[in-house]
């Protein structure tokens, strides 16, 4: 059994850390929103009232909050694991944040005898939920190694990729191919609709076919019933685009699709859908063609 911190128990979170407290670790989590550490405590974890009553026993502290203002805060502000956890501990965050900052966090954490690994998920809320969320971790080898076990409880496949960064970097190559996924799927769905095809069937012939992906799998039936609860929001998937965009241009390569894709998304953003999953985008394409559903 290990003691572990996890901060952040939202869509994302919560159910990794209660998997971790199935698995038999003892699980203390803390979120900025009292109640939401309820379905931990539930599955045996227990609430902490801040971070530094969440990390003061831990041997391992699980990070997942939205970007990297907030993996800053958590970590190196005042009263954050760095003031309050015991040197030797193992930080891991599955945040998706700026590779940039992550390296500097990265360098904190080495100065006051932590460890950190970015460890950046994908597979959304179902992923979440099922353990099967792919993992991409950077970060020292043998830190990998001695948080592998932790990474087997939440995530199906995992992989260290390389040095502190390169996890986050990884992470912002998957959010360009998902979103150019959903967008192109958006827009073959309206078009489809457009000429009266029964897109359901549609959708199943195509999926059989080079055409076919998870993002088929996982967004066709979404778009179809106009359902849209999200299990990834538009306005973290915006800001995954802005990283990307930015560290292709810290890179001097170009990302024309990304590009676009990055405008769409802040176009959904602006008209309000920021809290819709990202298959929303749909949306978009519809109030583009002129044919925006209630």
């Amino acid at each position: 059994m290990t003691n572990i911190a996890f901060i952040g128990l939202g869509i994302m979170g919560s159910p990794m850390a209660i998997h971790l407290a199935k698995a038999g670790h003892e699980v203390v989590g803390f979120n900025r929103t009292p109640e939401k550490t309820r379905p931990l405590v539930e599955a045996g974890g227990r609430a902490a009232e801040s971070i530094a009553d969440a990390v003061a026993d831990a041997e391992v502290v699980c990070v997942m909050v939205p970007d990297s203002p907030d993996v800053t805060d958590v970590l190196a502000g005042e009263g954050g694991v760095f003031d309050s956890a015991k040197s030797g501990t193992l930080i891991i965050d599955f945040s998706s944040i700026r590779p940039d900052v992550t390296t500097q966090l990265a360098e904190q954490a080495a100065a006051r005898g932590m460890r950190l690994l970015d460890a950046p998920v994908s597979g959304g809320e179902a992923g979440a939920k099922n353990a099967a969320l792919s993992i991409m971790v950077g970060g020292e080898a043998e830190d990998f190694a001695a948080a592998k076990p932790f990474f087997d409880i939440v995530g199906k496949t995992v992989v260290h990729v390389g040095p502190s960064g390169s996890g986050q970097t990884v992470k912002a190559a998957n959010q360009l191919i998902v979103a150019a996924n959903i967008e192109a799927l958006a827009e073959a769905v309206v078009f489809l609709e457009a000429y009266g095809v029964d897109t359901t069937a549609a959708l199943e012939v195509l999926g059989g076919g080079l055409a076919g992906s998870k993002v088929l799998d996982q967004k066709k039936q979404n778009m179809l019933d106009r359902s849209f609860d999200p299990g990834f929001r538009i306005e973290l998937h915006h800001k995954d685009l802005g990283i990307v965009t930015a560290a292709a241009r810290e890179a001097g390569v170009v990302a024309p699709l990304g590009g676009l894709v990055a405008q769409l998304m802040a176009s959904a953003l602006a008209n309000g859908d920021g809290g819709l999953d990202h298959s929303a985008l749909l949306r978009g394409v519809e109030r583009l063609s002129g044919r925006t559903q209630p």
